[in-house]
């Protein structure tokens, strides 16, 4: 008994000096390790690849670059690095300034082509400035439908409704001829979607694209999702090829459905990317790109890689019916700048004039897609950089 009292009187005497040496170490240690953690994520957050919490200052100019508002993206209007043109903005689309030089020189062109019913829409996301002939008439869509196509299939990947590598079942009612291997394939074959979203971009392969409406749940269901996304002249009547042109879409449509994927209102970051990786399969290029190279000038060659070299890339899906031809691509700029354009021409039965007139409008378009000279670098700027 007498040896329990003083161990009791020593620990009632140190107990409050041990709790705040404890409170201070680990104040300390956790100092240490939130500053360790700042200088390791600071990249990402200037990247806007990481939200902050809410309640830290200045959370309000960084976002998770290319997430849809449904995850809680923040808006331009309260963003001041990305109300100014800082390379970080998604866009819009949104029309706000019309180049009416272009739009002119596009009617001209097409009034050189009476027979011929052309439809043109430009957009340039990242301003508003944009061109137009005749955007909502509905034309015949031909293959060029396949990329809203493609935007709603990898909206059930989002959804959990479809996985990417689910196979797919070839069946008697949806094999189409025209493009593409996948007809020639034993009735029953299976092919993972990923391989079906891809070779219908790639070769424009028509079983692959009816594989995909017969999954999304059929014609009905494929087309009331079209009117959802604001595609209102974008209907699948019959299953590919439909060389009637039944199916129909519109130049501003195909414009938007690329756009509605590229400023995140479509598609988490992940399907976006997959969206890019099938559209830069395509094969064809010999209308936008290889009208936009001509009216880029200079040295032509292949129209991808030249490009490349240029500083441009375009990720574009043609259509070809012979009476009716499309097509629409994303145009990224050398700036990092970023514009979306949709082309359609109707008219006789494999008339050159349809593909020419293409691409003349595709040049015209090019002079008007300059990027913005870069800024010098200051003494300030360099002394910032780390």
């Amino acid at each position: 008994m007498s040896s329990s009292r003083p161990y009791r009187n020593r620990s009632n005497g140190a107990g409050p000096l041990r709790l705040l040496l404890r409170l201070i170490l680990m104040g300390i240690g956790l100092g240490v390790i939130t500053g360790s953690a700042l200088k390791m994520l600071g990249p990402q957050v200037k990247q806007g690849k990481l939200d902050l919490p809410e309640w830290l200052p200045g959370r309000n100019w960084i976002s998770l670059k290319g997430l849809p508002s449904r995850f809680n993206m923040v808006e331009e209007a309260t963003n001041p690095m990305l109300s100014n043109g800082n390379s970080l903005q998604l866009g819009n689309f949104q029309t706000k300034q019309e180049l009416t030089t272009l739009s002119n020189r596009w009617r001209d062109l097409a009034k050189q082509q009476k027979d011929l019913q052309a439809s043109a829409f430009l957009l340039v996301l990242d301003d508003g400035r944009y061109a137009e002939l005749s955007p909502e008439t509905a034309l015949p869509a031909a293959s060029s439908i396949k990329t809203a196509i493609l935007l709603v299939a990898l909206e059930l990947i989002d959804s959990g409704q479809l996985s990417w590598n689910e196979p797919l079942k070839l069946t008697k009612e949806i094999i189409g001829g025209g493009a593409g291997w996948m007809a020639s394939k034993p009735l029953g074959s299976q092919f993972p979607a990923h391989e079906v979203a891809t070779e219908m971009i790639r070769v424009s392969d028509n079983t692959a694209t009816n594989l995909l409406i017969q999954r999304i749940g059929g014609k009905d269901v494929l087309n009331a999702r079209f009117n959802a996304l604001g595609l209102s002249s974008t209907v699948v009547n019959n299953w590919l090829p439909d060389l009637q042109g039944t199916n129909t879409t519109s130049s501003h449509d195909l414009a938007r459905a690329i756009a509605l994927v590229d400023t995140g209102k479509a598609l988490s970051p992940r399907t976006r990317d997959l969206f890019r990786e099938a559209m830069s399969t395509s094969v064809s290029n010999r209308l936008l790109p290889g009208g936009f190279l001509k009216g880029l000038g200079g040295k032509q060659g292949e129209p991808d890689n030249s490009l490349l070299a240029k500083g441009y890339r375009i990720y574009n899906k043609t259509g070809d019916i012979g009476i009716a031809y499309a097509d629409a691509g994303l145009i990224e700029l050398p700036d990092g700048s970023r514009a979306v354009a949709g082309f359609m021409v109707k008219g006789p039965f494999n008339d050159p004039r349809s593909t020419e007139l293409i691409r003349d409008m595709a040049a015209a378009m090019a002079p008007v897609l300059k990027p913005k000279p870069s800024t010098p670098r200051t003494e300030s700027t360099k002394s910032n950089q780390p």
